[in-house]
This record gives structure tokens, C-alpha cells and sequence, in this order.
């Protein structure tokens, strides 16, 4: 697989094969990407201008890859930052805290066409938004995405026995909140 993913990062940073291999990027991370981002900042139609703007990042910066990592895990850390960007940009705009955002898009969560999720579904959102930026993102890489602690310390740059300490407070925290609301 190594292989194959320096292969990609080779025709990503040739200008002949560029438009192809960004294609084949898109297609082979859209999903995975998008429901990261969705995971962060709720709303289908923000998640997707924030994907936009992802790509465009790793399209501009890509002659910047160094292969430090797998490709994978530095445009995670890019859609991560873009979504938290986002989100400030957003809570700045209607002159609200981080906290009071979540707690509107957790709200807006229950009249979104695109949320197919139940009542269980819309109460473990709302455990999750209680929880601090950093568990929620722990959280959610780990319950969601399924990531690997290994991965999610490549993405994150943070030890995976903070990581694993992370996700289980968190995970403590969400149980709690379950059990008392």
C-alpha cells in the first residue's frame, strides 16, 4: 500500500498527472473526509464548503508534502483544521462562544434532511458537544471513523496514551451524561 499511496503523491506533484491523481484523491477520500468534517461542524451544507475548502488546501500545498506521514493523516489534520477554523469563524460571526455554537448545531441537528439518525442518535450528539473541543475530536475518530490510536497520533501529533486517556474520559463523560439526561 505504501506503494501505491507514493505512487499517488508522485502524480499529485507532476504537473502532467496532477488532474488525474487529484481526481483519484478526491474519490478515494471524499467520504471518509466528509464525515470527519461532519462529525465536527454538523450542518451537510457546511460540511461540504469545509471539504471544499480541505481539498483546496491539499491541491495548493501538496508540492509541500514531505511524506513525514501518510498522506491520509496530514489532509485529516487540514479538514480538522479547517473545521475548527470554521467553527470559530461561525461562533465569532453570530458573537457567541464555542460552546453555545455546538449547542445551536446540536439543536439544528433535529430539523437537518440530512441527519438519519434517531432519538439515541441526536442524545449521544448532545453528550458529545458537552464534552471539551479536544474529547469531542478524540471521540469522534475513535467511535466514528474508527481510527487506530496510531493513526489518530499522527493526525493529532499527541501521544497515543493521551489519546487513549482522552477517549476514555471521554467516553466516562458521555456514559454519565446518557445516564442523567
Amino acid at each position: 500500500m505504501k506503494t501505491s499511496e507514493n505512487l499517488l503523491i508522485k502524480r499529485l506533484q507532476e504537473k502532467e498527472t496532477s488532474a488525474e491523481a487529484f481526481k483519484e484523491l478526491i474519490s478515494l477520500y471524499k467520504e471518509r473526509l466528509y464525515w470527519h468534517i461532519r462529525n465536527m461542524v454538523k450542518d451537510h451544507e457546511d460540511t461540504h464548503d469545509v471539504l471544499q475548502n480541505t481539498f483546496i488546501k491539499v491541491f495548493k500545498n501538496i508540492q509541500n508534502f514531505k511524506g513525514e506521514s501518510k498522506l491520509f493523516s496530514w489532509m485529516y489534520r487540514i479538514a480538522t483544521n479547517e473545521a475548527i477554523s470554521f467553527l470559530n469563524k461561525k461562533a465569532k460571526q453570530h458573537q457567541i462562544s464555542s460552546e453555545e455554537l455546538q449547542q445551536q448545531l446540536i439543536a439544528n441537528l433535529e430539523s437537518d434532511a440530512y441527519f438519519e439518525g434517531d432519538q439515541i442518535q441526536l442524545k449521544l450528539q448532545k453528550a458529545i458537544a458537552s464534552l471539551p473541543a479536544k474529547q469531542q475530536q478524540v471521540f469522534n475518530m475513535k467511535y466514528f471513523q474508527e481510527l487506530k490510536y496510531r493513526e489518530m497520533s499522527e493526525i493529532l501529533e499527541t501521544s497515543e496514551g493521551a489519546l487513549k486517556a482522552s477517549y476514555h474520559h471521554a467516553a466516562k463523560k458521555i456514559e454519565e451524561y446518557l445516564k442523567t439526561n
